[in-house]
C-alpha cells in the first residue's frame, strides 16, 4: 500500500475540494516549504478523521488477542500441524509484555513446534529466550529435557550430557523424581542418557545450517559509483539526466552492480489496501501477511520471529535485528504505528530516510536547496529539467548532481537527496494528499513527545508521560518543518524512483506435488545507484534481491557505449506477453482472459495511470458479466474496484454511472449497510462537492 488508505484519501479530497479557488491556486504553485506552512495552518479538521482511522489498526499489545493466538496455536500444535503453530505461537508472543512470564510460555511453545520441524539450532535459540524472559521454575525441566535432546541431534555430545545433568540435578532438588507426574521426563531422561553414551544421534537438520552466499563472480568495483562494476561509467546530459553507459564491452549474465538499500519498508500486504476493521467488536483472525513471514529490518525470511519490545506490529529475525532497527528509527517509529500503516509505505519511507540521515545531515541539504543558485536543481520546479545545461561531464564525474566533492556517486542521502521529485508533473490534488499526510506524521511527533529523537537521536521513553508533556502547538517547529520538507520532497520522489523489492513466494498446493511460486512485492526502498538507470521497454539488464541488496546483471551483450536500462514496468511487460501467448490456445471469452486484464489493471492503477487501468478492468468486467450475468456479486465487485479508479482519476460522470450501478448489485448481495456500499457513497459525495472549475475540467 503505496499511498494512505482509501477513506484518507477521499477525505484529503473532499478537503481540497472545499478550498477556495485562490488558496487552491496557491498552494499548486507553492514551493514544498511554503506548502507545509500553509498545511499546518489547515490540518486541524483532519484529526478526528486519522485518529478514527488509527483506532482501526491495533498495533499496540494486546493480551487477550495473545491468549488467541495461543490457544489457536496450540490446537494447530495437537494437529501436528507445527509450521502454523509456530507462527500462532510468534504472534501471540508480538502481543505480550516482555520479560514476562505469557512471552516466556509463548517462546517455549513455539520451540516444541521447531523441534518437530527438525530446526533444532533455532529450537535451541527459542529455549534461550524462555529462559531470559522468565520461564516458570517448575515447567523448566521439560524444556530443558528438550534442550538436550536437540544438542544430541546436532552431535553436540558433551553439551546434551551436561544439559541433562542439571536437570537430573533440579528434579532432585525440587524433590520431583519420584512424582507420578514426573515420571515421563524421568522416562525421557534416561532414554536421551542411553542414546548419549552409544554415541547414536541423527544427522544435524536442515535447519542446522544457515544459507550460504557463494560469491560466483570477482569483479572491480567502480572508483567513482559505489558498488557498481568497473566496466559502467556515470554520464550526464540535459536529454538523459544522469545515466549509466557502458565503459567496456559487457557479456551476457555479468555482475553490473550489488547495492545494498540506503532504506527499506516492508509492505505490510500485498497490493494497495489495507483491511481496517470497522467494528467496536474484537475481532483477530489468523491470516498471513508480510509483516508475519520477513523480518522488518533485513527482509530475511521469519521461522522464529523476534517481537518489538513496543509494538505487536514490527518482527525481526533476530535480537541483533531487533536492537539496530530501534536505535536507527524503531523507537521512533514504534509510537506511530497506527498512524504510519494508515498514511501508506510512501509516507513511511520518507520518515525512515530522514532518521537514517540524521537531522544535521538533512538540515544541511534542505537549507542548500534554498539557495538561489540551486533551486533549480534541486526542486526541478523550473520546467523540470537538471540544473546546469552546460555541464562537460567530460571532465569527470564532479559537478554530477548527486556526486561529493571527490566526484563519487555514492548510496547516501546527499544521492537520495538530489533524485528528482519532479514536483510540476504532480497534480496538486495528489501533492496537497502527499502534503497533509506529511504535516500529520510530524504533528504526531511533536504531539508525542518524539522531536527531540528526531532532531538529536536521544533515546526516547515510550509511556503516557509522552503525551502528557508532549508539544500540542498548531505549527510545528522550525527544525521540523525541515523534517517535514525533506519528507514531503522523499514522498513525491517515491512516484517515480521507488524500487519495489520482490520476491518468489511459493502457493499452497493441492497434493504438495507442484510447488507454485509467483512474484510479490515484499518492500519498497531507495536504491540510488540503480535509480540512475533510465527506462526502456527492452531492457539490457534483470534485477534480483536478496534482502535488501538488489544484484543487477546484463541480460544480453551490452557493446561499449551503450546505455545501461532498466525496465520499471516489467510485470506489464511480462504479463503482455502472457497476454499475447494465452490468445493462442485460449478463447477471447476465457475467464483468464479476463483475469490477465484484471492483473493489468492493478499495476496501472498502482502507477497512477487510471485511463489506462479503467481501459483494462473493463474489458474484464465483460467476461465477467459474460460468465456470472450482470447482476452477479461478482459483477458487483469488479463494478466496485472501476468506480476506485475512476474516482482516483478524477473521470466524473463515468464514475457516477459506475457507482450507481455498483450500489444497485452490492446492496442486494452485501446489504445496504456493507464496508462497499459506504465507500461508493462516500466516493458519490467527494465527487457531487467538487467545484465546478475541476468539473469542467474532467
Amino acid at each position: 500500500m503505496a499511498l494512505p488508505v482509501e477513506e484518507w484519501r477521499q477525505n484529503v479530497a473532499r478537503r481540497w475540494a472545499a478550498l477556495e479557488p485562490a488558496l487552491r491556486e496557491r498552494l499548486a504553485a507553492a514551493p514544498l516549504g511554503e506548502a507545509l506552512r500553509v498545511g499546518c495552518g489547515l490540518f486541524g479538521p483532519e484529526v478526528a478523521a486519522l485518529r478514527r482511522l488509527c483506532g482501526r489498526v491495533r498495533t499496540d499489545k494486546e493480551p487477550a488477542a495473545a491468549r488467541f493466538y495461543r490457544e489457536e496455536g496450540n490446537r494447530r500444535f495437537g494437529r501436528c500441524r507445527y509450521s502454523e503453530a509456530a507462527r500462532l505461537y510468534s504472534q501471540a508472543a508480538a502481543h505480550e509484555p516482555p520479560r514476562s512470564p505469557e512471552v516466556a510460555l509463548c517462546f517455549a511453545n513455539r520451540s516444541a513446534a521447531l523441534f518437530h520441524l527438525g530446526h533444532f539450532e533455532v529450537c535451541l535459540e527459542d529455549i534461550a529466550r524462555a529462559e531470559s524472559h522468565g520461564y516458570p521454575d517448575r515447567l523448566l525441566p521439560k524444556v530443558l529435557l528438550r534442550k538436550a535432546e536437540c544438542l544430541l541431534r546436532l552431535g553436540r555430545l558433551q553439551d546434551a550430557t551436561d544439559t541433562l545433568t542439571a536437570v537430573e540435578n533440579k528434579m532432585t532438588v525440587d524433590g520431583i523424581m519420584t512424582s507420578s507426574t514426573h515420571l515421563t521426563l524421568l522416562k525421557k531422561l534416561n532414554q536421551l542418557k542411553t542414546e548419549i553414551h552409544q554415541g547414536s544421534c541423527s544427522e544435524p537438520s536442515r535447519g542446522a545450517h544457515g544459507d550460504i552466499q557463494r560469491e560466483s563472480e570477482i569483479w572491480e568495483e567502480n572508483g567513482s559509483i559505489s558498488g557498481a562494476s568497473s566496466s559502467l561509467s556515470l554520464n550526464f546530459n540535459t536529454e538523459r539526466g544522469r545515466h549509466l553507459v557502458a565503459s567496456q564491452d559487457i557479456l551476457p549474465g555479468q555482475n553490473l552492480l550489488k547495492e545494498k538499500a540506503f532504506v527499506c519498508v516492508l509492505c505490510p500486504v500485498e497490493g494497495d489496501s489495507l483491511l481496517l476493521q470497522n467494528s467496536s467488536e474484537t475481532v483477530w483472525d489468523t491470516q498471513v501477511t508480510n509483516a508475519d513471514l520477513y523480518c522488518h529490518r533485513c527482509l530475511k525470511q521469519l521461522l522464529a520471529s523476534v517481537p518489538c519490545c513496543g509494538c505487536s506490529y514490527a518482527k525481526y529475525c533476530s535480537q541483533n535485528c531487533a536492537d539496530v532497527a530501534w536505535e536507527q528509527y524503531h523507537r521512533t517509529e514504534c509510537p506511530l504505528g497506527a498512524l504510519l500503516l494508515v498514511l501508506g509505505v510512501f509516507c513511511h519511507v520518507a520518515l525512515r530516510t530522514v532518521l537514517l540521515a540524521g537531522f544535521s545531515e538533512v538540515s544541511r541539504l534542505v537549507e542548500w536547496s534554498h539557495d538561489d543558485s540551486n533551486k533549480d536543481h534541486c526542486n526541478a520546479e523550473a520546467g523540470g529539467k537538471h540544473p546546469s545545461e552546460a555541464l562537460d561531464t567530460r571532465a569527470g564525474t564532479k559537478g554530477i548532481p548527486g556526486c561529493n566533492d571527490n566526484g563519487q556517486y555514492q548510496s547516501s542521502y546527499r544521492a537520495v537527496f538530489n533524485l528528482l521529485p519532479h514536483v510540476e508533473k504532480h497534480s496538486p490534488e495528489h501533492k496537497f494528499l502527499c502534503m497533509l499526510s506529511i504535516v500529520a506524521v510530524c504533528k504526531k511527533l511533536q504531539e508525542t513527545g518524539l522531536e527531540a529523537t528526531v532532531l538529536n537521536g536521544q533515546s526516547s521513553t515510550m509511556g503516557s508521560e509522552q503525551k502528557m508533556y508532549g508539544k500540542t502547538s498548531e505549527e510545528l517547529s522550525p527544525e521540523l518543518m525541515i523534517v517535514a520538507e525533506a519528507m514531503l520532497r522523499h514522498v513525491l520522489q517515491l512516484q517515480c524512483n521507488a524500487q519495489a523489492v520482490t520476491v518468489m513466494q511459493e502457493l499452497e498446493s493441492g497434493d504438495g506435488a507442484v510447488v507454485n511460486k509467483k512474484p510479490v512485492r515484499l518492500a519498497t526502498a531507495f536504491f540510488p545507484v540503480l535509480s540512475l538507470l533510465n527506462h526502456s521497454c527492452s531492457p539490457n539488464i534483470s534485477v534480483s534481491f536478496s534482502g535488501t541488496v538488489a544484484t543487477v546483471r546484463a541480460s544480453q551483450p551490452i557493446p561499449s557505449g551503450q546505455e545501461i536500462f532498466h525496465c520499471y514496468d516489467e510485470a506489464i511487460r511480462m504479463l503482455l506477453k502472457c497476454q499475447m501467448d494465452a490468445r493462442n490456445f485460449l478463447s477471447p471469452e476465457h475467464l483468464l482472459m479476463g483475469e490477465l486484464e484484471d492483473h493489468l489493471a492493478q499495476i496501472y492503477a498502482a502507477l497512477g495511470k487510471w485511463q489506462e487501468a479503467a481501459r483494462h478492468l473493463e474489458r474484464s468486467i465483460q467476461l465477467v458479466e459474460m460468465h456470472h450475468g450482470p447482476s452477479s456479486v461478482e459483477m458487483g465487485h469488479e463494478l466496485f474496484k472501476l468506480a476506485q479508479i475512476l474516482f482516483n482519476g478524477l473521470a466524473v460522470s463515468e464514475a457516477l454511472s459506475t457507482i450507481q450501478r455498483a450500489e444497485e448489485i452490492l446492496s442486494v448481495h452485501c446489504g445496504p449497510q456493507s464496508t462497499q456500499i459506504q465507500e461508493l457513497q462516500e466516493m458519490k459525495t467527494c465527487l457531487l462537492e467538487l467545484p465546478r472549475s475541476i468539473l469542467q475540467r474532467t
